[in-house]
């Protein structure tokens, strides 16, 4: 079988009236159907290329044509009197359109900005070359017939057509970027008790609070506090003891 450019210039096309004899045999001949799918899978390999650059493998675009082929066959009226090649050349772009608009993004997008957002990738290279340089968000959405706060939303959109994997390395040591990514934070499970024992912390004499803080958060030994604050080692027991028994009483109230 000869390729799609083979089909455009018509060098592999099926006569219109045998495609329609073929249609006629679908009811009575099962193969009929695959018969003129096999003919026109040049027209769906040819428009599938058209569409080829725009991040999506090639092998892919030339199923989603294949299907609109398909649904080409078994929606179209031969007594409507359209050719089956100008049917189905629309349904199978048509197939393509819907693929990028609905299946190609990461991330669900409203159609308009999807839209927007192709329109606004078709414009820049022509007006870079224009300008000289690239184009500000009000030239852009000059050009667009929008607001510079829909071409902002725009781009925000076009990021989220393509999304790359958490394992795929990146950059020249080739880390990915879930090596990282922070792990969880054990602290984070005291936020709730110290949101509980700030107001009472608060509550306590100078003394009392440095010497929690010497030994809860600086991380010094009993000794060390002592001799900081110029006390005993064992008045610094008392007064951690006292303290934290006036802080377990005010969690249980």
């Amino acid at each position: 079988m000869r390729g799609g450019e083979a089909f455009r210039r018509g060098d592999d096309r099926p006569d219109e009236a045998e495609v329609l004899v073929m249609f006629a045999a679908i009811g009575s001949d099962p193969e009929a159907r695959d018969e003129i799918a096999l003919r026109f899978q040049p027209l769906a390999e040819y428009l599938a290329r058209r569409f080829a650059g725009r991040g999506e493998p090639f092998d892919d675009l030339v199923q989603v044509a294949n299907i609109g082929l398909l649904n080409a066959i078994d929606r179209f009226d031969p007594e409507r009197g359209v050719q089956f090649s100008t049917y189905a050349a629309a349904t199978i772009v048509g197939e393509l359109k819907r693929h990028f608009r609905d299946k190609g993004w990461a991330i669900r997008v409203p159609r308009g900005l999807q839209e927007l957002g192709l329109r606004m990738n078709q414009l820049m290279p022509v007006l870079t070359q224009k300008l000289g340089r690239s184009p500000t968000i009000a030239e852009l959405a000059h050009e667009l017939g929008v607001t510079e706060e829909n071409v902002v939303e725009a781009m925000d959109a076009v990021q989220a057509y393509s999304a790359t994997s958490l394992d795929a390395p990146v950059g020249e040591e080739g880390f990915a970027p879930i090596d990282t990514l922070g792990e969880s934070d054990p602290s984070l499970e005291l936020l709730d008790d110290w949101a509980t024992l700030a107001p009472a912390v608060r509550d306590l004499p100078e003394r009392e609070r440095k010497v929690l803080y010497l030994r809860f958060f600086a991380g010094l030994t009993q000794s060390e506090i002592a001799a900081q604050i110029g006390v005993s080692q064992m008045h610094v027991s008392r007064i951690l003891s006292q303290t934290l028994e006036r802080l377990r009483e005010h969690v249980g109230a």
